[in-house]
Formats: structure tokens, C-alpha cells, sequence
């Protein structure tokens, strides 16, 4: 597929998600990477146009330049929008009490502070992004458990073969400490995000890097 069909097809499926309004995105395609330009209304909507455009099949790389703009001429205040951070994560069930931290600095959150499991670092990005005045967040929780490397290893590799999503005869699973990186090859986005997903859910996982290829 060349460069210009891949873009129409980038196109159509931003104009096809409902949480998205695709009028102010501009998309470009080279090399089957796409660059998203252009404004939208929330981090929410932006984050929502990046997996869109994930989801479209043939896609190498994406370089997201897409700039958050909310309506009115007198944004949020940093102290509200840490104020809204605090309470949405007070009730998020997922999160251990007080374990995260919030600053905001011209509506970018960054969230810092130690959990156990990555399901619930991600629990908390997720209840902030949503919210009113958020233009970013910089996720810097750490995910802490006492495992072994060879057991994180194990673990990764059994998870990867039991996804249906993931051939896991192509991926290699390296362990150092608490930093899994994976190599090898892959068929599609999905999948990608698939073992990553594998990776992220041993325990003692802090970091990974995906240097799996979309072959």
C-alpha cells in the first residue's frame, strides 16, 4: 500500500471515531509513518486520535504533534486541576491510598509516587487525562515488587503464549533488574501493543522497551 492510500485510510478512520472531531487534525504519511498535526479540544480527544490511527493496518510509526486548545478565553487553574487530580485519584479503587503524587505546571500533570502493579499506574494516568484543563501528563510512578529477573522472564513468556493476539515464536524477552526490553518482529500495531501489555503485567516490571518491528 503507498503512502497515499495509507493516508486516506488514516483520514477515514479519524472521521469514523465518534470521540474525535477530525476537522481541525491535519495527517501527512511518508514512509508509513504518520504525523498528526493540528488542534483538538481535550487530551482525552488527543490521546483518542492516536489510537485511531493505530488501529489502521499497514502503519510503521506515528509522530504525534497534535496541540491540546480548550475553549474560552480563561483556562483552569494549575491548583484547581491538582485539586480535580487529587480527588479523581482518592476514589479510583485500583490505587493504594496517597501512594501517587500530582504537580501541575501550565495544565501538564505529572504524576510520581510507587504502586505494585502497572495496572494500576495506568489506572491513574487514566483518571487524570480526562479531566477539564489537562493538556498533558507525564506518567513517573514507579511499579515496585520483590521478583526475581528469571521469574519475570518466565512469566512474560508464558503470558506471550497463551495471547492469541501474539505469535510469540518471534519475540525475545530480555530481562535486567526491573527492565524488560522485547525484540524481535511483528504483524501488525495490535499485536505490538499486545506484548507489550504481556510484558507490563509480570510483577517487578518498572520499565519496558518495545523494539519489536511491524514486519
Amino acid at each position: 500500500m503507498d503512502d497515499k492510500a495509507l493516508r486516506q485510510m488514516v483520514i477515514d478512520e479519524l472521521e469514523f471515531e465518534p470521540s474525535v472531531d477530525a476537522a481541525h487534525i491535519g495527517v501527512a504519511v511518508e514512509q508509513r509513518v504518520v504525523t498528526l498535526t493540528g488542534h483538538v479540544g481535550s487530551y482525552a480527544e488527543k490521546i483518542a486520535a492516536e489510537l485511531a490511527v493505530r488501529r489502521v493496518k499497514g502503519i510503521s510509526g506515528i509522530a504525534e504533534e497534535i496541540e491540546v486548545r480548550y475553549p474560552g478565553s480563561n483556562p483552569i487553574a494549575d491548583d484547581e486541576i491538582a485539586k480535580r487530580c487529587l480527588n479523581v485519584l482518592a476514589w479510583d479503587v485500583f490505587l493504594p491510598k496517597d501512594a501517587v503524587q500530582v504537580k501541575v505546571e501550565g495544565g501538564w500533570v505529572e504524576l510520581t509516587g510507587r504502586v505494585n502493579w502497572q495496572f494500576q499506574r495506568e489506572a491513574a494516568e487514566n483518571s487524570v487525562r480526562k479531566l477539564g484543563g489537562v493538556v498533558g501528563v507525564s506518567n513517573r510512578i514507579e511499579v515496585k515488587a520483590e521478583v526475581q529477573d528469571a521469574d519475570i522472564k518466565t512469566r512474560i513468556e508464558n503470558a506471550l503464549k497463551r495471547n492469541a493476539l501474539v505469535e510469540a515464536n518471534d519475540i525475545r524477552v530480555v530481562v535486567v533488574d526491573d527492565e524488560v526490553t522485547l525484540e524481535g518482529k511483528v504483524h501488525a500495531w495490535d499485536e505490538r501493543a499486545a506484548a507489550e501489555r504481556a510484558a507490563w503485567s509480570a510483577p517487578g516490571v518498572n520499565f519496558v522497551v518495545n523494539n519489536l518491528r511491524i514486519a
